[in-house]
C-alpha cells in the first residue's frame, strides 16, 4: 500500500482534529498543512486564522482546540502554537529516519498514483505543414511534453494530439507549386520555408498560377486522387522535418499522435448542423455564427465565433469545435487540455462556452494552458538579427554547440561521450530555461544564464547528479538497505527535502506548472550541497554513518534523475 505524502498525512490528522473539536470536515486535507519557512519548524497549519473568523472566536483559541484534539501518533513532536494562531509541527527523528529509508525500495519515490485516473486529451506542439518549426513552437512543444510526462507519471491516461495545420486555401498554392517542381525537388524539399515563400511569390505575381492554385483547392476539397497524392507528399516531407526536431528535443510525440486539420474536415458540416439544430447559431453578414454569452468587444458589441463563412468555407473555429467533439464523444476524454500561447485565451474561452452550450462538455473538464513568449535580449519576441523568425532546428543545434564548449574541458570523457553529454546539456538547458519559470510569463532567452553551472539551471542539477554518482562510484556502494541516521541538521534537512518529492510532483500536475518541480529539484540539489559540505560521506566517523550517508546520496541521485526525466531532461552520470 502506497504511503501518503507527509503533508497529506498531517492534513488528514488535522481534519480528524477539526471534526472532533468543531464538527467540521474541510477539504482537501493536503491543503491544510504547508511547508514552514521558519527555522526549526517542518510544517505549519494556518487554518486557525480563517476558521476563527468563521466561528467568531479568537484564532489562538481555535488553534488551542486543534492542538488539543490533534493525534499525531509517532509522526511528530507535540505541536506548538505561535503568533496569532500558527500550529507548528516538527517531525520526530525516528519516524523521519524510517520514512526516508522506505524510499530506497520505492521506484516512485513515495508518489502514489491517482486513485481515479482520468483520460486526458492533450493538444500541443501543432506546427504547420510546409513550414519549418520555429522558436514560436518551442514552448508549446516543451511544456506540452513535460505536462504529458507528469500526467502519465501521476497515473492518468494521456491522449496526445499534435494538431497540424495541413488544410485550407494555401494548400492549393503549395500543391500547384510542388507539381511545377522538377523530380529532384519532389524527392525531398531541403528548405520548407524557402519552398513556401517561393510558392507565395509565384501566387502573388503570376495570375495564371494563382488561378490554377484556386482550382487546385477545389480539387483538394473534392478528394481528387492526384491532388491528394501530392498533398500527401507535402505532409510526409513536413513530418520528416518535425520528427527530426522532436528527436533532437527528446519529446514523446510520434506519428501516431498526428491529427491534422484534415482529419476533422469530414465532420465540419455535421458540427454546424448540430449547432443549428440546437438553436445556437445566427446568421451575421452571411456567415453562420454562435454568439456565446458574456463575450463583447470594447464597443459592447457581441463577439461571434464564426463556424461557417459566408462563402460556405470553414475556419479554424469550426475545426476546433469538431476537435473538441471528437475527443469527448468518440474517444471518451474526461479532460481537454490545450497547450497554446496566452494570446489565444479568449478564443478558447469562447470555444469552451459554445461546447458547453451544445452539451459536448457535460462531465468534461476543458482548460487552456496558456504561456508567454520567448524574448530576445532586447525584450522583444526572439528573432534573427535580420528580423526573421528563428528556426527551431537551428536553435537546438546552437544549444548543443554552446554546450560542447562547456563540457570540452573534461578531458577524461571520450569524444563520443562528450558529444552525448553536450547534447544532454544543451537540449536540457533550453528545456529547463523554458520550464523553470511560471509558464504564463515571458522569459528572456540568454545562453550564458541557461548554461551557467550555478543557480537554478539544468546544468547545475546535472552536475549535482554527476557529482553524486562520482561519490558513489568511489565508494563502490550505494548504502542499499542501510538504516538512515539523521544526526546532523544538514542530514535532516536533506531527508525532509527528499520526502517532499511527491508534494512537488502533485503541485506541478494539479496546476500544469512544471516550474514547481524545477524549484523543488533545485532546492534538492542545494540541500545536498550543504549536506555534502557538512557531513563527510566517504570519510564518515563510523561505518553505519557512512552507509546512511551513501543511501541519502543515492536517494538524492534517484530523485534528480526521476525529476529531470519528468521534465524530459537527461541526467548524464558523468560530466
Amino acid at each position: 500500500m502506497q504511503q501518503l505524502e507527509v503533508n497529506e498525512e498531517l492534513g488528514r490528522r488535522v481534519v480528524n482534529a477539526l471534526h472532533s473539536a468543531f464538527g467540521i470536515d474541510p477539504e482537501p486535507a493536503d491543503a491544510l498543512v504547508v511547508v514552514s519557512t521558519r527555522d526549526g519548524v517542518d510544517y505549519q497549519c494556518n487554518l486557525a486564522m480563517s476558521l476563527g473568523k468563521r466561528l467568531g472566536r479568537p484564532p489562538r483559541e481555535v488553534a488551542a482546540q486543534i492542538v488539543a484534539h490533534l493525534d499525531l501518533g509517532d509522526i511528530a513532536e507535540p505541536p506548538e502554537i505561535a503568533g496569532p494562531g500558527f500550529v507548528n509541527l516538527v517531525l520526530r527523528r525516528s519516524w523521519l529516519e524510517r520514512r526516508v529509508a522506505a524510499l530506497a525500495g520505492d521506484d516512485r519515490l513515495g508518489v502514489a498514483p491517482a486513485e481515479k485516473p482520468r483520460r486526458i486529451a492533450l493538444d500541443y506542439s501543432s506546427p504547420n505543414v510546409a513550414k519549418e518549426m520555429h522558436v514560436g513552437h518551442l514552448r508549446s512543444t516543451v511544456l506540452g511534453d513535460a505536462i504529458a510526462r507528469l500526467l502519465r507519471f501521476a497515473g492518468h491516461e494521456v491522449l496526445p494530439h499534435n494538431h497540424l495545420g495541413d488544410w485550407g486555401t494555401p494548400f492549393g498554392m503549395l500543391i500547384e507549386h510542388l507539381i511545377d517542381e522538377p523530380p529532384a525537388v519532389r524527392g525531398g524539399i531541403s528548405d520548407l520555408n524557402a519552398f513556401y515563400q517561393a510558392a507565395r511569390r509565384k501566387f502573388d505575381s503570376d495570375e495564371a498560377f494563382a488561378t490554377r492554385s484556386r482550382e487546385r483547392v477545389v480539387k483538394l476539397q473534392g478528394g481528387d486522387t492526384e491532388t491528394l497524392a501530392v498533398w500527401q507528399e507535402l505532409i510526409d516531407e513536413s513530418t520528416r522535418h518535425f520528427n527530426e526536431v522532436y528527436r533532437q528535443l527528446g519529446t514523446t510525440l510520434t506519428n501516431a499522435d498526428l491529427y491534422g486539420e484534415s482529419f476533422y474536415n469530414p465532420n465540419l458540416a455535421k458540427v454546424v448542423d448540430e449547432l443549428e439544430a440546437s438553436g445556437l447559431t445566427e446568421i451575421s453578414d452571411g456567415a453562420v455564427c454562435v454568439f456565446p454569452e458574456g463575450f463583447r468587444n470594447r464597443d459592447d458589441d457581441r463577439l461571434p465565433l464564426i463556424v461557417r463563412k459566408r462563402d460556405g468555407g470553414y475556419g479554424y473555429a469550426a475545426t476546433d469545435l469538431a476537435t473538441a467533439k471528437y475527443w469527448t464523444a468518440e474517444r471518451g476524454a474526461t479532460d481537454l487540455l490545450y497547450v497554446v500561447g496566452t494570446p489565444q485565451a479568449q478564443h478558447f474561452a469562447m470555444l469552451f462556452a459554445v461546447c458547453r452550450a451544445a452539451g459536448w462538455l457535460d462531465g468534461v473538464h476543458a482548460e487552456h494552458i496558456g504561456f508567454g513568449s520567448v524574448l530576445g535580449a532586447d525584450g522583444k519576441v526572439m528573432r534573427t538579427r535580420a528580423g526573421e523568425t528563428i528556426k527551431l532546428a537551428d536553435l537546438l543545434d546552437e544549444a548543443v554547440s554552446q554546450a560542447a564548449e562547456v563540457v570540452s574541458e573534461r578531458s577524461e570523457l571520450s569524444a563520443a561521450e562528450q558529444r552525448a553529454v553536450a547534447h544532454a546539456v544543451g537540449i536540457g538547458a533550453v528545456k529547463y530555461a523554458d520550464l523553470s519559470g511560471d509558464r504564463e510569463r515571458d522569459y528572456v532567452f540568454a545562453w550564458d544564464r541557461m548554461l551557467a553551472k550555478d543557480g537554478n539551471t539544468s546544468v547545475y542539477l546535472q552536475y549535482a547528479h554527476a557529482r553524486i554518482e562520482s561519490i558513489l562510484a568511489k565508494a563502490g556502494d550505494r548504502g542499499d538497505g542501510a538504516p538512515v541516521i539523521l544526526a546532523e541538521a544538514a542530514e535532516r534537512a536533506l531527508a525532509l527535502t527528499l520526502l517532499r518529492f511527491g508534494e512537488a510532483v502533485r503541485a506541478a500536475v494539479s496546476a500544469y506548472a512544471p516550474h514547481k518541480l524545477c524549484t523543488y529539484l533545485y532546492d534538492t540539489a542545494v540541500a545536498f550541497s550543504r549536506f555534502y559540505e557538512q557531513c563527510p560521506v566517504l570519510t564518515a566517523e563510523t561505518p553505519e554513518l557512512r552507509d546512511s550517508r551513501l543511501q541519502l546520496s543515492a536517494l538524492t541521485s534517484r530523485t534528480l534523475v526521476l525529476g529531470l526525466g519528468l521534465l524530459g531532461i537527461e541526467a548524464p552520470r558523468r560530466l
